[in-house]
């Protein structure tokens, strides 16, 4: 449950030696340590944290925080007051330094078959701490420090002590070495001493340094706590009155719906900015524009999402068009003039005697929606318009500046939130400009235009402010001795019942509240009073594995890594790719879209890591470049990428040098707790699965099909039963009868897609509409192009760049481009397909706020995490999940989070309910030797081949003689051909090649672990297949670790290899291949057993993606520490599987490396020994001809 902020005060300890445990604790929790770095000495005498008006060359080497956004989680409740303490054992996630080669290697940090998806490996690299590392005479080397404009302090002790003025003051010990020597004073007075400031937080200084002592008072510095979270203006905003709503709006930003309010907001906003950018705001030019915009296919989603018709948005928007046309007249022009509306304005930097009265004229828009990240001060947003103006007063020459334009629909308050954003762009804005003091607020409705002077007063208050949101969203948890974490309290909540009865978390509010057994006042009642214990023993649970994950996410990265690590860096991690130059012209698209070409300059793209669909973020590789743009990948090409952004770079200088980066974004945690969130709704459809998946009510069922099988179905529906199976028709018929759910437990080649294909077509031809999702795209075309054989019309919801290009034709995005220009149109394409498709990620769609489905079907069900499988759930009637959770399980990369459940799906939470389950057992991939091995180790032998062509299948290799007499006529030692007439045989349909003699030590390095004896024999087993006439598109390769992947794909460079698929076992969930090749890598005398071969699960899917050949390499006696292949290797040996026992060679080599030396590296005149086998093998192949057929 969630701990009670009254209740969750932990004493401060104020010393770094004394914070040693609790620091320990931290580390242990999050799993993974990061690399170390050195940052510059701070020797000056007396330094400044350079003037805005300053321009330095900064290296763009990660500056880190050890403290970092955890995508909004939550931390103690703790009041603004000096003697509050400071919870000294809360949970935060370690951000990515430079990597280090010299530390020491954490093998456990290795393992994990969670670092097959999306981590490179050389980010779970670092030893845990031990005391001495952590509280001896060096920094733990997770920190990473620097000077200068973009500072990083590190805190080593926090004391409180009284000024000479008698006041209370906060003195921090600090330092920006590696090493605790030299430290620095930093002193807060004047207010700033009430911050809650943590030994082990990272903070950011601006001011000035003089002999080692920083002075953050009312008039001068600011102090920046933890400033690599980057927190939003409008968040900021919002938590001034109150914190508990800024804190729950960052966590729950899926949660926060449309109105018709929000909804005119945005198309005025629109309609400014494009009249800005075209300078023309007639009245004409803006009724013209408003017209466009009703008419657009993202304004007729949320009309149709909020129940509204054109002509009602239409009379909303013309009421801001005269005020508009008018503003122009009064500001849009090339230079002030007399007589025209005149403002107040007084700028910082002028004379204090200068007359604030001036006349203002707006000349150029810079930018529309300009996307800002401060890593400086930790602030992030994007400005509605950056405009130039000039300043003109009497009998001065003018001033020009670039300000932020901010808009307002809304009434004119010119309140203190509104000023506030205004003063953050402003802040923000010194990331690109140097004289970002002013901006202007600007209320659409009635033209008139405020400026808004930043003082030093105000950017102080607000960044206390968003110090105190930092430290909420950067202390996410709390863990006592011997217990679980838990999840930290909120803020208190505030007392007004008017603010709280508008307030768009109030829900979430009441849920954290009751969760926490805090009496609740009456209005919060309301909105929890309908749910049980249960229901919020679920709710805390999953919200705290939520933010357990998103911990581990974060401290892998995220997306500081943008700006903590250059580009050269990264790039060695892959998910990004620097040096690009902008190429050719941009496209516009119909949907505010821009395509970017982009060309690499130097090495070639290869090994990036870039797929079609990545989400990226667009930056110059100049430091005040961060982030200009967000998009999609659309093409990945070996010399260029091209992208669809929401910004037009073409504005920049074509000499700017970009680099992207892939976005780890947070949007799959928005997902995870909305879900959750909206699970505890006091609505029918809540209810339904409260009772199902929390209160586990059985599932019911109709007694016959007649009452659910029409008659003009029952031939169709007749005619596709002939084309199954038992099991099949069994699943069928389940499904027809359930009133609540049916689960289908896919076993391995046992025709999930095609079962999924023939259930939709029945219930399409009975009458039904279904909703049909899967976590992953590929696995909702799949089903689709099924599908579409069979003329079954539907819908596929997502992003075109996303589908498969034959399913691109029936997307919403691609219609609507066709077709669609009203909304009664719209309404008749959501309406008219019985059938439609999505990921579980899209079901925020507009579709969803007024469609409900008779099914659900789920693909890859057991893949899915509980909270993200519920989403779709929610509006269909019935629902069917399909999976196996004998194969692989939702993906979780915390091992806290692993441990407390977050791997159950959905599909194995109600897979007790016998009743509701079906089993396909019949399978038409595997050989029966093949398909024995699974049955050995998960199924019990209820796995069976569906014919006797199925079960007698075997690899064809027209060229296999040819190539063995030629490999008995060029080496002498023949017996050591044995492994490689095994590795042929196709009546061998399972080999194993045991490396313990040959030898194959593993090797792990800061890149990973990998074992290059195994890679090179991969090597020779797939050029050995080429030879003998198998296709390379019928190879597959499986490693679990990506630093064996990549020394594979390495070795397998030439364009003869490029059909040979490399890839984790997560990757060919659902897939098969004639051949697969699966090197174990793991090889060692220590006895060290790790987590990743453990797995029953991904073991199971490795063995079963081969369809007539599966040739595995490995260690015998260090796979056998491991259960389940310790299983394999008996059940092998004893069908006498085994083919390579190599006996040690003792002749001499002249060296450990073959490649271009001659014989191969023996020391032999004329005759060809063989020091290894596969150093003679490789010689073989090197020089005879060989092709990949």
């Amino acid at each position: 449950m969630i701990e009670d902020s009254a209740g969750a005060q932990v004493k401060r300890k104020s010393s770094i030696a004394r914070q040693g445990a609790d620091w320990k604790r931290r580390q242990v929790l999050i799993g993974d340590v990061r690399r170390s770095a050195l940052g510059p000495e701070p020797n000056e005498v007396k330094r400044k944290a350079l003037s805005p008006l300053k321009t330095v060359q900064i290296d763009r080497k990660p500056s880190n925080v050890f403290s970092s956004k955890l995508f909004g989680t939550l931390s103690s409740s703790t009041e603004q007051k000096a003697d509050v303490p400071v919870r000294s054992n809360s949970v935060r996630a370690s951000p990515v330094g430079p990597a280090a080669l010299e530390s020491p290697v954490n093998l456990r940090a290795l393992e994990g078959w969670e670092n097959d998806i999306e981590s490179s490996g050389i980010e779970n690299l670092q030893a845990p701490l031990t005391d001495e590392d952590a509280f001896g005479d060096t920094q733990p080397s997770n920190v990473i420090l620097s000077t200068g404009l973009y500072n990083r302090y590190w805190v080593l002790d926090v004391q409180e002590a009284v000024g000479p003025s008698g006041t209370l003051e906060k003195h921090l010990k600090i330092t920006a070495s590696k090493t605790t020597q030299p430290t620095e004073t930093c002193i807060l007075k004047d207010g700033w001493e009430s911050m809650v400031v943590a030994v082990g937080d990272i903070v950011h200084l601006e001011g000035e340094c003089v002999s080692g002592t920083w002075v953050i008072d009312r008039e001068s510095g600011f102090l920046v706590l933890l400033p690599d979270i980057l927190i939003s203006s409008t968040s900021i905003a919002s938590s001034i009155r109150c914190m508990r709503r800024g804190v729950l709006g960052e966590r729950f930003k899926a949660f926060e719906g449309g109105s018709k309010q929000m909804l005119n907001g945005t198309i005025v906003h629109d309609i400014f900015q494009k009249a800005g950018m075209s300078r023309d705001f007639a009245l004409e030019k803006l009724h013209q524009l408003a017209d466009e915009a009703l008419m657009g296919s993202s304004y007729l989603k949320e009309m149709y999402s909020l129940k509204l018709t054109q002509e009602d948005m239409r009379q909303e928007v013309e009421e801001y068009l005269s005020p508009v046309s008018e503003w122009a007249d009064d500001y849009l022009r090339s230079s002030p003039l007399e007589g025209r509306k005149r403002l107040m304005l007084k700028l910082p930097s002028e004379p204090q005697k200068q007359d604030a009265e001036c006349s203002v004229a707006v000349t150029d828009f810079v930018d529309i929606e300009e996307n800002i990240w401060s890593p400086r001060f930790g602030l992030k947003g994007k400005i509605d318009l950056t405009a130039r103006v000039r300043i003109h007063r009497r009998g001065r020459p003018w001033q020009e500046r670039v300000v932020p334009l901010e808009l307002k629909t809304g009434r004119e308050s010119n309140s203190i939130e509104h000023r506030s954003q205004v003063i953050l762009y402003n802040l923000m804005s010194l990331e690109r400009r140097s004289d970002a003091e002013a901006g202007f607020l600007l209320y659409l409705k009635t033209g008139n235009m405020h400026p808004i002077v930043s003082s030093h007063m105000d950017k102080r208050e607000l960044l206390k402010l968003r110090n105190t949101l930092a430290h909420h969203l950067g202390n996410s948890l709390v863990q006592e001795d011997g217990k679980h974490p838990q999840l930290a309290p909120l803020p208190p909540i505030i007392s007004d019942s008017m603010a709280c009865k508008y307030c768009p978390q109030r829900r979430n509010c009441a849920l954290y509240n009751r969760c926490s057994h805090i009496s609740q006042s009456p209005f919060l009642e309301e909105e929890s009073q309908h749910l049980r214990e249960a229901h919020l023993q679920y709710f805390s649970q999953w919200v705290l594995l939520c933010t357990l994950e998103a911990v581990s996410a974060e401290s892998r990265g995220g997306r500081r890594s943008i700006w903590l690590q250059n580009t050269q860096e990264k790039e060695t991690q892959g998910g990004c790719v620097g040096n690009l130059l902008r190429t050719g012209k941009v496209t516009v698209m119909s949907d505010n879209k821009y395509v970017h070409h982009f060309r690499r300059q130097g090495p070639e793209l290869a090994g990036a890591g870039f797929n079609v669909g990545d989400k990226i973020v667009v930056s110059g590789q100049d430091v005040k470049l961060f982030a200009v743009a967000k998009g999609y990948v659309t093409e990945v090409s070996r010399h260029g990428v091209a992208c669809s952004l929401d910004q037009n770079l073409s504005k920049l200088p074509g000499d700017v040098v970009f680099r992207l980066d892939q976005d780890e974004g947070e949007k799959q945690l928005y997902i995870h707790l909305g879900n959750l969130s909206k699970l505890m709704e006091n609505s029918p459809e809540s209810e339904r699965l409260r009772r199902l998946v929390v209160e586990f009510d059985p599932p019911r069922f109709i007694p016959s099909l007649s009452s659910v099988l029409p008659q003009d179905a029952k031939d169709t529906v007749a005619n596709i039963l002939k084309g199954l199976n038992k099991p099949q028709k069994q699943a069928m018929k389940k499904v027809l009868l359930s009133k609540d759910y049916t689960l289908i437990v896919g076993m391995p080649g046992t025709g999930k897609t095609t079962t999924i294909c023939s259930l939709v077509r029945i219930l399409h031809a009975c009458g039904f509409s279904v909703l049909v999702t899967s976590y992953t795209h590929s696995a909702v075309d799949n089903i689709l192009l099924k599908l579409r054989r069979f003329k079954v019309s539907f819908l596929r919801l997502g992003h075109a760049h996303k589908v498969h290009p034959d399913i691109r034709p029936f997307t919403e995005e691609q219609i609507c481009a066709r077709s669609v220009h009203s909304l009664p149109e719209l309404e008749q394409l959501y309406n008219q397909e019985l059938v439609v498709a999505t990921t579980c990620m899209g079901i925020r769609h507009p579709i969803f706020s007024r469609r409900r489905f008779d099914f659900c079907i789920v693909d890859e069900a057991s893949q899915i995490s509980q909270p993200v499988c519920l989403g779709p759930l929610f509006y269909a009637k019935r629902f069917v999940l399909v999976g196996d959770h004998q194969q692989l399980a939702p993906i979780v990369k915390s091992p806290q989070a692993r441990a407390l459940g977050m791997d159950e799906s959905l599909f194995k939470r109600l897979e007790h309910h016998s009743d509701a389950v079906v089993q396909l057992n019949v399978q038409y991939r595997m050989n029966s030797k093949i398909m024995s091995l699974s049955n050995m180790l998960m199924y019990g032998g209820k796995l069976e081949c569906g014919s006797e062509r199925t079960a007698n299948a075997v690899l064809e290799l027209p060229g296999r003689g040819a190539l063995l007499q030629e490999l008995e006529l060029s080496v002498s030692h023949t017996e050591y051909l044995a492994w490689v007439q095994a590795v042929l045989e196709p009546q061998k349909p399972i080999c194993f090649l045991d490396t313990n003699k040959v030898p194959a030590p593993e090797l792990v390095t800061k890149g990973g672990i990998s074992n290059p004896t195994e890679a090179f024999l991969v090597h020779c087993v797939v050029r050995l297949l080429l030879k003998a006439g198998c296709h390379a598109s019928n190879i597959g390769i499986i490693a679990p670790y990506r630093q064996q992947l990549s020394s594979i794909s390495s070795l397998l460079g030439d364009s003869a290899f490029s059909a040979v698929e490399v890839n984790t076992v997560d990757k060919y969930q659902g897939r098969d291949k004639s051949v697969v090749i699966v090197s174990f890598v793991r090889s060692h005398t220590e006895g060290y057993v790790g987590e990743l071969l453990k797995d029953w699960r991904r073991l199971n899917v490795a063995v079963t993606r081969a369809k007539h050949k599966l040739i595995m390499l490995g260690c015998s006696p260090t796979l056998c520490h491991y259960a389940p292949l310790e299983k394999l290797l008996k059940h092998m040996e004893e069908e006498a599987m085994i083919s390579f026992h190599c006996v040690p060679m003792t002749q001499e080599v002249i060296c450990s490396s073959f490649h271009g030396v001659k014989n191969g590296g023996c020391k032999t005149n004329g005759k060809i020994y063989i020091t290894s086998p596969y150093q003679c093998l490789q010689y073989y192949l090197n020089r005879c001809k060989w092709s990949s057929g």
